[in-house]
């Protein structure tokens, strides 16, 4: 049989560092396995649900990388499907209608409490026979009193639950609408999902979902539940701990192939490798090789990681994110692949995120970098330097071949004239070329900045001197 998974977010809000995981295990599952990777949109909470949302949980799946295989299904487009099964279930004698109220529930459960044990519905209506009247009701499942539900979970070993446990859940709600038991059970099965790869918090919903697939005589997939994550201080991770939209992380600068990277890495391993691609990872993850103990999410790893991934990449692989902290930066219009491909090399070494590169190599996109870094200024741009700066700039107008031999020889004549050191030249210049105290090595910062902009900026930089602020 094929394998077939799914990714079932909830669109009420983003896309978080877990429901990332989460997706990057089924489509990584999946694809070592030569499966069928499925998005479902569990959209039928509709006071919660906003197309917005749904196209916050799309856009950072695209960044990704993890692209299902088929079109996003919506829970919401099924209503109709899901209140059939539910008719299936009455005519079967699976399921039943109860007219109790609120008031009497929480009347039941209280009592309960109070003797110690377990709230939940005590089966006043199961065997009143009752039909659908103007009276409000809802209609519940009919959970076996004996036996017990078992399953071989592909991550947590043998799971079993004592039906005794389990009361007789709500199927559909007094408005009408289906409950999230059931959308899941039906849209599984029509799917033909044979493998739920899903957090250990749905550990607790997978009996009631297996009992349905039973009482329509669906074959019940596979289970594999992922242990959760949580943060160094044990706890369950929140925003506090890092769990925040995955867009958030491209905002840092973090690269989609670190995230993957580092997320693929919390409870599974291949030896002693730490840097995985994304064709390693497709190639070698499997979900029955994670552990069960919730996983460490430590965000200096994953800035570790990153960084490694930047001095990895290939220009063509850096060009997509670059330009996105550019225009973040107000780089407008945003540089031609051509440009940026020319000076990436001389940045990846001296970043961890994206944003960081994109910090150090603005200067070279825009029109001015005044006004100077005011520590820099007042330490560099001295009034004894504005001599030998004028003179670099005459030295580079009559530099004919702009290259890195050529800047350098016009650029070493100027320090042998004034009888100046590279530091007592190079610093101050590198303040008036970009702006600040720290750049790549100061002959490769002029090349790639070019001829013009290097005369024109020497020019500024002069007469802000000349204008007593040296």
């Amino acid at each position: 049989m094929t394998l077939r998974t799914r990714f079932a977010p909830s669109p009420t809000g983003f896309l978080h560092i877990g429901g990332a995981r989460t997706a990057l295990f089924c489509c990584l599952h999946t694809r070592r396995h030569q499966g069928t990777f499925l998005l479902r949109i569990e959209d039928t909470d509709t006071e919660r649900s906003t197309p917005e949302a749904v196209e916050v949980i799309l856009e950072g799946l695209r960044w990704l990388g993890l692209a299902p295989d088929e079109a996003p299904s919506f829970q919401s487009d099924h209503t109709a499907r899901y209140l059939a099964v539910v008719q299936e279930l009455l005519a079967a004698g699976h399921a039943y209608i109860c007219t109790c109220s609120r008031e009497r529930l929480d009347a039941v459960r209280e009592r309960q409490r109070e003797v110690g044990d377990k709230p939940r519905y005590d089966g006043h209506c199961r065997n009143r026979n009752l039909t659908p009247g103007p009276e409000s009701h809802v209609i519940r499942f009919r959970t076996p009193h004996t036996g017990e539900v078992e399953w071989e979970d592909q991550i947590q070993g043998k799971i079993c639950f004592a039906n005794s446990e389990l009361d007789d859940l709500i199927l559909v709600r007094s408005d009408g609408s289906p409950t999230y038991n059931l959308a899941v059970a039906v849209d599984d099965h029509d799917m033909g999902i044979t493998l739920v790869i899903r957090g250990e918090d749905h550990i607790s919903n997978t009996p009631r979902q297996i009992h349905l697939f039973r009482a329509m005589g669906w074959e019940i997939p596979a289970y594999a539940h992922m242990p959760l994550l949580h943060g160094a201080d044990g706890a369950k991770l929140s925003k506090r701990h890092g769990a925040v939209s995955v867009l958030q992380y491209r905002e840092e600068g973090f690269l989609p192939t670190a995230i993957n990277n580092y997320l693929a890495r919390l409870g599974w391993s291949h030896g002693e490798q730490e840097i995985f691609t994304m064709v390693e990872l497709e190639q070698l993850f499997d979900v029955r090789q994670l552990g069960r103990s919730a996983a460490i999410f430590d965000r200096a790893k994953l800035l570790w990681i990153n960084g490694h991934h930047i001095r990895a990449a290939t220009p063509d692989q850096l060009l997509p994110e670059l330009a996105f902290q550019l225009g973040r930066l107000g780089v407008d219009p945003i540089p031609s692949v051509e440009q940026l491909a020319r000076i990436l090399p001389e940045f990846q070494a001296r970043a961890a995120t994206m944003v960081e590169m994109a910090q150090k190599c603005r200067f070279l996109f825009i029109d001015s970098v005044q006004p100077y870094e005011e520590k820099a200024a007042r330490k560099h741009l001295l009034p004894s330097m504005r001599v030998p700066l004028e003179t670099l700039l005459q030295a580079v107008t009559a530099v004919t071949e702009w290259h890195f031999e050529g800047v350098e020889r016009a650029f070493q004549k100027v320090l042998t004239a004034h009888g100046l050191n590279m530091g007592q030249l190079a610093q101050p210049l590198r303040v008036v070329l970009t702006g600040s105290a720290a750049s790549p090595g100061i002959i490769e910062t002029m090349v790639m900045l070019g001829r013009e902009k290097c005369c024109q900026r020497l020019q500024a930089g002069l007469a802000w001197m000349d204008g007593g602020c040296g």
